[in-house]
């Protein structure tokens, strides 16, 4: 089990790498943006006395000067912690001041997190209370949302789906539009997608699919862990040197189907502050003198959530 405190320090990091960014929002650059909130989390994480290793983070270590795969965060002391994050989960949203960008971050206990190579994955997920299995990965779309109008009890016309806004995913919103579900497309920010499947009354999204990162990907089953669903992933490996990285990650077959616990098991801790406003989270406020922030933070052991509104004095 993790220690009790870490949900109060893992708000602390998500909180410092969003106040971060949105000092940047609507500047037009978005690898700025990106920097500030890497720093910033990388610094709130190393004062947390844990043995962390970043298992999900900016890429490999050639690629990220910091917050990179395999990273050593914390003290050193303590208990050993698997570390999933992304210090800007819309980095083009921060950048154009639109809405859902977010600070996020996972921790759980060592070994508990797939280790995954930075590329991207092919996921679906559904909120909790539905018997386990009626969706599936290798299912068609038109079976998928057949199956959980069934569970809700409701017509396919009533079911809503999440997609990112891709190219790659015209034959899939042309499968669900036939089938006559609705259709939420997505610019960026598919870890809210993802949590919004959990809370269908307040979203309006019953089902999440297509493709998106894999670091997203499992970020969301961590997420999904804590409040209740069904998510599967399977990684889209194009290139040879992408199969090879996940074969050195200790995939011995990456092709396969990921269920949710096979992403996110153990003791898991989610949380994620709000950079510009957002349908999950407001975003960070400057007012003279002060600055608030919006964040929740979910453990799974407990299946807790909390929303926090924290304001204070502006440095």
């Amino acid at each position: 089990m993790l220690n009790r405190i870490l949900t109060i320090e893992i708000v602390r990091v998500t909180e410092a790498a969003a106040i971060a960014a949105a000092r940047l929002r609507g500047r037009g650059n978005e690898q700025d943006a990106d920097q500030v909130a890497v720093d910033a989390m990388r610094t709130a994480l190393n004062h947390i006395e844990m043995d962390g290793t970043v298992v999900i983070g900016e890429g490999e270590r050639d690629e990220a000067p910091m917050l990179y795969i395999g990273e050593k965060v914390g003290t050193g002391k303590g208990d050993k912690i698997d570390i999933a994050l992304d210090p800007l989960e819309g980095t083009t949203l921060t950048a154009k001041a639109m809405p859902n960008a977010m600070a996020v971050i996972a921790m759980a206990e060592g070994g508990s997190l797939l280790h995954s190579p930075d590329c991207y994955m092919d996921k679906i997920a559904i909120g909790g209370g539905y018997p386990e299995g009626i969706v599936d990965l290798d299912a068609p779309a038109q079976e998928n949302v057949k199956n959980l109008a069934e569970a809700k009890g409701v017509p396919v016309s009533e079911i809503t789906a999440c997609i990112l806004d891709r190219p790659r995913h015209a034959d899939l919103i042309a499968a669900c539009r036939e089938a006559g579900v609705a259709i939420r497309l997505i610019s960026d920010g598919d870890v809210a997608g993802v949590i919004h499947t959990a809370n269908p009354s307040d979203t309006g999204i019953d089902i999440y699919m297509g493709v998106g990162g894999a670091p997203e990907g499992v970020l969301a089953a961590a997420a999904l862990r804590c409040i209740g669903g069904q998510m599967q992933g399977r990684l889209v490996l194009k290139k040879p040197e992408e199969r090879e990285r996940a074969r050195k990650m200790g995939m011995s077959d990456p092709d396969r189907k990921f269920s949710m616990t096979e992403m996110a098991s153990g003791d898991v801790i989610f949380a994620s502050t709000g950079v510009t406003d957002g349908s999950m989270l407001p975003g960070v406020r400057f007012e003279k003198g002060a600055l608030t922030t919006h964040t929740v933070v979910m453990r799974s052991a407990t299946g807790t959530v909390r929303w926090i509104k924290n304001r204070r004095k502006a440095p």
